[in-house]
């Protein structure tokens, strides 16, 4: 089979691709390692309900269902797989799961050493995975297998006439728990009918990570200061920014002084962060690891500063919440992040014009999301935030009443899954 080929042949280029590229070598050395961690780890006794998500957008997605069936189900252990150094390095000590390693790559010797290791009584599988093998092997063994979050495109291969053998793994699922409506249609196309619209588990996800937000003393700082002396002062939060975009909204907040602004690029190197000062033309600019180390020192300065720079990782969730308006980043290029943990709390929020993919971003620009293709856009936009508002704030409660009214999703695939 063609497929199988294509594996070996990728196969081959990560071993030798690995030798000259960090996150390769780390994925390569992981999918090696993961026999020996099963070996390991793996209770002959117990039973495992297996989650497999390729990165960490994946896992946030399958996250909500991990922790409410270990809470209603604790007689269950947790397996969870990731395909990606970026999921697996970030979440590998995640305490939701009994084991965590890297997947081995879907060759037929390692889905079938895999499962006899393993023997899961069920799999969850996030969104865009569909192993050919593994799933073929798990019909095999008659174990439940179930699609969760995953959302379905015409231009996928599944539906051209070039990938019908390859669409067969779809038969191996025992139900698709998918995002929207023209998902189930397409599969109807092709004879899927297991399906069910429940919407996507990330709505779940910012909800929990809402109630558990942290409080964080160098953003207090930062935003204190007396009503004369803010003098109508107003926050904006840019999260997992890029260049492009940084370059749109650095511009405008350079000509209007009177908001306070934070930024938490995606990238954190000190070549961009300089390149953000240099761009912040003479505004009095504080790093947040710089801050906190002096906090008890630097309250002062702190308050009196115009922009704080987020450079760690962990706190965006929660820095959402101080803002009046937010920018979510990567729509000038790779795609928009997380859109869903600004807008939970009832913030209107921007982004860029690649979005197309993302149903969120459809939904928000009906609630309280605004698409922007340029600095001409966005320069409008904040003008009539800054001169009305109530209309801010009509925009920011439609962003979080969107949040909330598309969750629920965990509860309808858990309720519906035999366990």
């Amino acid at each position: 089979m063609i497929y199988n080929l294509v594996i070996y042949m990728y196969l081959l280029g990560v071993a030798i691709y690995s030798r000259f590229n960090e996150k390769v070598r780390k994925m390569w050395r992981g999918e090696r390692e993961a026999f020996k961690i099963l070996r390991e780890k793996v209770d002959p006794n117990a039973k495992y309900v297996w989650f497999h998500a390729a990165s960490l957008g994946e896992f946030e997605q399958g996250r909500p269902l991990m922790e409410q069936l270990r809470k209603d189900h604790p007689e269950y252990k947790i397996l969870l797989t990731f395909f990606s150094p970026s999921g697996y390095e970030v979440r590998k000590n995640y305490e939701g799961a009994d084991i965590i390693t890297y997947l081995p790559l879907d060759t037929i010797t390692n889905a079938r050493r895999f499962l006899r290791t393993v023997r899961p009584v069920m799999a969850f599988f996030i969104k865009y995975e569909f192993w050919y093998n593994y799933m073929h092997i798990l019909k095999h063994r008659n174990v439940p297998v179930y699609s969760v979050s995953s959302i379905f495109r015409e231009d996928q291969v599944f539906f051209k006439w070039y990938g019908r053998q390859y669409g067969r793994v779809l038969n191996c699922f025992t139900h698709f728990f998918v995002q929207n409506e023209i998902s189930k249609e397409l599969l109807a196309k092709i004879g899927i009918t297991n399906t069910t619209v429940v919407g996507d588990t990330r709505f779940d996800r910012v909800l929990q990570i809402k109630e558990a937000a942290k409080q964080l003393p160098v953003v207090e700082a930062f935003l204190a200061s007396s009503p004369s002396e803010r003098d109508g002062v107003r926050c904006f939060v840019a999260g997992s920014s890029w260049p492009p975009d940084e370059e749109i909204f650095i511009k405008y907040f350079n000509e209007h002084k009177n908001w306070k602004l934070i930024i938490a690029p995606h990238v954190i190197g000190e070549d961009h962060l300089k390149q953000i000062e240099k761009l912040l033309e003479g505004r009095k600019v504080i790093r947040y690891t710089e801050a906190e180390s002096q906090l008890s020192t630097l309250n002062c300065q702190l308050s009196t500063a115009d922009v704080l720079i987020i450079n760690c990782f962990g706190l965006l969730s929660s820095i959402y919440h101080y803002g009046q308006v937010a920018y979510v980043g990567g729509g000038f290029g790779v795609g928009i992040h997380n859109l869903l943990e600004a807008a939970v709390w009832d913030v209107p929020v921007f982004f860029g014009p690649n979005n197309q993919k993302f149903q969120e971003a459809q939904g928000l620009k009906l609630s309280g999301g605004f698409e922007i293709n340029n600095y001409e856009e966005f320069a409008a936009q904040m003008d009539r935030f800054a001169a009305d508002d109530d209309y801010l704030q009509e925009q920011g409660r439609k962003a979080g009443h969107f949040v909330k009214g598309q969750s629920g999703a965990t509860h309808k695939v858990l309720s519906s899954v035999a366990l």
